[in-house]
This record gives structure tokens, C-alpha cells and sequence, in this order.
């Protein structure tokens, strides 16, 4: 009674070696992976080291590769929006007057002056000295006029050639249309002006 025979106490030692290998093994394990993730912890840290210790050279290399690995996709629409903006401009400058209008305007007064006789009629120093200045206050308006609303149109219908790309801004679109209404306007004017339709000249009578 309570006497173990030889194989029932070989057969125990046997589970018993067999539990501490298993355990053993489990251990082994847990630390390998603890020594996994340790090592990915240090070659983190190692390539942020890296990052931080490119030059300004390699920073801009990189930089230059990325852009050219992914470009922008379309026109910016800077050159766009300029030409809307002049095209607007031009149109507001020939309904309000120009420097260069204004500034050839008293020249055609002066050469009117100094080509006119003192002793010529009324109807002729008003032509020569008044009518001609105001002709070409017209012509330059309807020239500012005209490359505005050129210049406007343009930049609506460019979207159209070239390249696909973004769709043109509102505000491009908005400011451009702005500048072919005032230029029709103006050349409208212009044109009424130089004819003597609109605001003609008096009458010597």
C-alpha cells in the first residue's frame, strides 16, 4: 500500500519533465517577442533619427521627387484670373477716361489752335479745336474698350484649349464676363461719341 512501481514512477518523472519543458518553451516565447517588438521600437527611432538628419539639399531633393511623382493636375488659373482682372479694368477705363485719352485729347486742342486762323469762322475753330479733341477722346475710349472685351472673352473660352484641367473659378468666370459687359459697353459709347450721335458738337449758328 502506497508503493509505486518503477513504470508508474518513471511514467510521472516523464510528465512532470514534459510540463517544465512546456513551460519553458512558453517563456521562451514571451521573450522573443518582447525582443521583436523592442527591436522594431529602435529601427523607429533609428529612421526618425534619419529624417532628422537630412540636409537642406536632400530635404529639397525628396521634395522635388515627391512633386514630380504626383503632379498637380491641371492649370492653377493664375494667368486666368490676371486676364480677367486687366480685361475688367480696361472695360472701366474706357467708360471713365484714360490719361493717355485725356493727355491726346489736349494735344489735338493744341494743334487745332495753332493750325486754325484767328480770322477763320466759328464753325470751323470749333471743329478744329474742340470737335477733333473730342473725336479722339472717343477713339481712345473705344480702343480700351475693345482690347478689354478681347482680353475677357479670352480668358472665358481658355479653359476650352490646351490641356484638361480644373474647372476655371467662379470668380474668374464672374470678373471676365464684368469685363466683356463693360468693354461692349464702352466701344457701344465710343462709337455714339465719334459719330457726333451722342453729345455732338453745338452749333456755330
Amino acid at each position: 500500500m502506497g508503493t509505486k512501481t518503477v513504470d508508474e514512477a518513471a511514467n510521472e518523472a516523464t510528465e512532470v519533465k514534459s510540463d517544465a519543458e512546456t513551460v519553458d518553451v512558453t517563456k521562451t516565447d514571451e521573450a522573443v517577442t518582447a525582443q521583436e517588438a523592442d527591436d522594431q521600437t529602435e529601427n523607429a527611432e533609428a529612421a526618425a533619427e534619419d529624417e532628422d538628419d537630412l540636409t537642406e539639399e536632400e530635404y529639397a531633393a525628396e521634395l522635388a521627387k515627391l512633386q514630380l511623382e504626383h503632379p498637380e493636375e491641371g492649370p492653377s488659373g493664375v494667368g486666368q484670373g490676371a486676364a480677367a482682372v486687366v480685361s475688367a479694368a480696361l472695360g472701366f477705363i474706357s467708360l471713365s477716361g484714360g490719361w493717355i485719352g485725356t493727355v491726346a485729347a489736349a494735344r489735338e486742342t493744341l494743334v487745332g489752335q495753332l493750325h486754325t486762323a484767328s480770322t477763320a469762322s466759328v464753325a470751323t475753330q470749333i471743329k478744329e479745336v474742340y470737335g477733333d479733341a473730342w473725336h479722339t477722346t472717343a477713339l481712345w475710349a473705344g480702343i480700351f474698350a475693345l482690347v478689354g472685351a478681347l482680353v475677357g472673352v479670352a480668358a472665358l473660352v481658355r479653359p476650352a484649349f490646351g490641356t484638361p484641367g480644373k474647372p476655371q473659378a467662379t470668380w474668374i468666370k464672374s470678373v471676365a464676363w464684368a469685363g466683356v459687359a463693360l468693354g461692349v459697353v464702352g466701344l457701344l459709347l465710343a462709337v455714339l461719341k465719334y459719330t457726333d450721335v451722342l453729345l455732338s458738337l453745338p452749333s456755330a449758328t
